[in-house]
């Protein structure tokens, strides 16, 4: 009997064989002797080839396998690509903060070199401005002798020259705290001189050139300035209460 390419049937050809040989050896008048068959079911006829449709499964696999790989190192790739990104816009932002803080202190220390700068102008000013005043002083003709008067001789004289008694009591508040009543009160700091502390004291030159001995020309200068400045001696003590100067 031909052999066959499929498992089952090739089983159901050697059943067949077999059982046609049992039928013949009866026939044939044997005593009691069977024929010997060939078990043909087990053996290997062809090679077990996946078929069209298991090839297709298997191939299909394969691809699902390359591409679920493909994707695995394209996700691995991005991430990387990501943390570089990451890191690079952390560097320079840090690069951006301590340049940004460089430039802040820079900034701050030049307004402070600047204000330094300032301060020691202004010094050097003011400095400069008593110097002026005390050589200004120093320039008036001392020879006239200081008027001999006692404060409150001054005083009448400066009640006199101011003739309202309203008027005197302001004035005489303003020239109180200013000098004391005394014609020679000199600020060591300023400059500032006599009766009502004109700076210059050489400015009551305008009102006589003996303003540095002469309290009688202090105190008209020191009313004119009142009046021109603040209208009267009261408007001058008004604003000296606001302000401790005039």
């Amino acid at each position: 009997m031909t052999r066959i390419s499929v498992r089952g049937v090739a089983v159901a050809s050697a059943t067949a064989v077999t059982a046609v040989g049992a039928v013949v050896g009866m026939a044939s008048g044997s005593e009691g002797k069977t024929t010997q068959t060939v078990d043909v079911a087990g053996a290997t006829l062809l090679a077990e080839v996946p078929s069209g449709a298991q090839a297709q499964t298997v191939s299909d696999n394969i691809g699902q396998q390359a591409s679920a790989q493909q994707a695995s190192a394209d996700a691995a790739a991005k991430a990387a690509a990501e943390q570089k990104a990451a890191e690079e816009a952390a560097r320079q932002k840090a690069a951006a903060d301590a340049q940004a803080k460089a430039d802040a202190q820079a900034k701050a220390d030049a307004d402070k070199a600047a204000k330094a700068a300032a301060d020691q102008r202004a010094a050097d000013a003011a400095a400069a401005n008593r110097s002026k005043s005390r050589s200004a002083m120093a320039a008036v003709d001392d020879s006239a002798p200081a008027v001999s008067v006692s404060p409150g001789s001054v005083q009448d004289m400066a009640r006199q020259i101011v003739g309202n008694d309203t008027q005197f009591q302001c004035f005489s508040q303003i020239v109180k705290r200013e000098s004391g009543w005394d014609y020679t009160a000199t600020n060591s700091g300023s400059g500032a001189y006599g009766l009502v502390q004109a700076l210059p004291g050489s400015k009551m030159a305008s009102a006589g050139a003996d303003w540095r001995t002469n309290p009688a020309t202090q105190i008209k200068w020191g009313l004119s300035y009142m009046n021109s400045r603040y209208g009267s001696p009261c408007g001058a003590w008004s604003f000296w209460q606001a302000h401790s100067w005039y």
